[in-house]
């Protein structure tokens, strides 16, 4: 078993590489003003890709509360040290899975549990859409159920600059930024899922999420790298 004092030195390397990073960032014109989508949405549900999360704390507004879902892995326990140095506390477990969720998953139901209650005492989640080792950049039923149970809209989110390194081998092909680029923050319209949504509309919602998320990645790219 790895050691807690390993992880917790490796996610305090992590987290001042990112520190470091942020502060060389020149800002892409064009980007979403976040500090004020997300306070006029407070609590919301910020929905983005794997492969892009390590650019989610450069968009959290410091003065709300946020918790961010991660796996029960041995690999999240770094990614937890990183994520809370940050200030975001975090919950764990699958909430992503699409049709585990309130059937085999039980820790996948329990996590959901948990971010409804906590949006429910008006703390914000951070909650990467698609579902680990499953198809890149296709949102899962989790987050449009968590969207459902809580009343909470869904901010489709995207990050980006264009000074990064991409680990091919990776499956969700995992952005590194790196420092001197430019970054691009792009939040796109929230999304509310009706609390008697059944099946068929929340499969709907779903494709809706997926749609938005890589269109504001779409276009996060385009502001990063200073296209027309």
């Amino acid at each position: 078993m790895e050691s807690p004092v390993l992880h917790a030195g490796a996610g305090a390397l992590v987290y001042w590489l990112l520190v470091a990073v942020r502060r060389c960032q020149r800002l892409a014109p064009g980007s979403s003003d976040w500090t004020q989508v997300l306070t006029s949405e407070h609590p919301a549900i910020v929905g983005l890709w794997h492969g892009q999360h390590l650019l989610a704390p450069f968009f959290r507004p410091k003065t709300l509360p946020y918790v961010a879902l991660l796996s029960r892995n041995r690999d999240a326990e770094i990614n937890a040290s990183v994520v809370e140095r940050f200030g975001i506390s975090t919950v764990r477990g699958s909430g992503g899975r699409a049709r585990e969720v309130g059937q085999r998953d039980k820790g996948g139901v329990r996590a959901l549990i948990a971010l409804r209650r906590l949006l429910g005492e008006g703390t914000g989640v951070c909650m990467i859409a698609d579902v680990p080792k499953g198809t890149p950049r296709e949102a899962g039923l989790g987050i449009v159920t968590l969207a459902r149970i809580s009343g909470r809209p869904i901010i489709p989110s995207a990050a980006v600059t264009s000074r990064r390194h991409v680990i091919e081998s990776s499956w969700d092909k995992t952005s590194v930024p790196l420092p001197f680029g430019t970054l691009a923050v792009v939040l796109g319209a929230p999304i509310l899922v009706p609390a008697d949504a059944d099946a068929v509309l929340l499969e709907e919602k779903r494709r809706e999420v997926t749609r938005a998320i890589e269109a504001a990645n779409v276009e996060a790219l385009r502001l990063a790298e200073g296209r027309p």
